[in-house]
């Protein structure tokens, strides 16, 4: 499932494309067909994220009227320019504006959303690292009351949203904390740190459009197994695809083992 920078990269991508300007909103595979004639024909505000979730803003005039997306485990976007041909797959919600449209498929939900509905998903949210709006102490609160592992805490959309598991496993590696540790065991000093790694890591991702955790001191220049290689993410049977990016992985070489990885998100 897609971390939380990948939403908010996608939501400044879509404010780019579309914001601003009328679009025309369909739904070819007929799933969100009733929501998409709702705002078809208005004008694309805004795109905002709240840690996994989406949530773009139409208006037309003093009316608006919103849509939450959330991609879940195959949900995707594709970008195409437009005229766009004609739909391929199971196409949930196609958006077309005068020189770019996207497609969305495979989304765990796409629903047009009420203003209380947006404050119950954030009401059930944790903080998210990437908003500037973002109170820490709601997390450190949650994970210092807590008996179960950190590690599982920090992937706990209730505890800091937009955080999977990448992002958590790279953080407590970074600390040098035991991922079994109990949050309640957890130091306040240790968590503010874990908090401010978060943040920045997170923003080099949304800026990236990958996750990169390799810190400059250990990035040794071209051919160094940290620059090159680092947290290589591993298949070990032929043809499986990326659990990341869906994309095929190749083969390679890695001490000395005929391992499958995707090049891609290998950082």
């Amino acid at each position: 499932m897609p971390e939380g920078h990948t939403l908010h990269r996608l939501a400044c991508r879509q404010q780019k494309i579309f914001g601003g300007s009328r679009v025309r909103v369909s739904s070819p595979q007929g799933r969100f067909a009733d929501g998409a004639a709702v705002v078809d024909g208005m004008e694309f505000a805004t795109a905002q994220a709240w840690g996994k979730h989406l949530v773009q803003y139409y208006r037309d005039g003093r009316r608006t009227e919103m849509v939450h997306v959330h991609l879940g485990l195959y949900g995707s976007f594709t970008e195409s320019p437009a005229p766009m041909d004609a739909p391929v797959g199971q196409v949930r919600m196609r958006i077309e504006g005068s020189e770019m449209g996207t497609d969305l498929r495979g989304p765990a939900a796409c629903e047009l959303y009420t203003p209380a509905d947006l404050d119950a998903l954030i009401a059930r949210l944790g903080p998210d690292p990437l908003r500037a709006d973002a109170d820490p102490e709601r997390a450190w609160t949650a994970i210092s009351r807590s008996s179960r592992p950190v590690g599982a805490l920090l992937m706990d959309q209730k505890v800091l949203a937009g955080v999977g598991n990448v992002y958590r496993a790279e953080v407590l590696f970074r600390a040098g904390i035991d991922p079994m540790l109990a949050g309640k065991s957890l130091r306040r000093s240790d968590f503010d740190a874990i908090w401010t790694d978060l943040v920045a890591l997170m923003k080099v991702g949304v800026r990236r459009g990958r996750m990169h955790v390799v810190r400059p001191e250990d990035d040794h220049g071209p051919g160094s197994y940290a620059r090159d290689r680092p947290r290589t993410y591993v298949y070990r049977r032929t043809g499986e695809k990326c659990r990341i990016c869906g994309t095929p992985v190749s083969t390679a070489e890695l001490d000395g083992r005929n391992l499958y990885w995707c090049s891609n998100c290998q950082t």
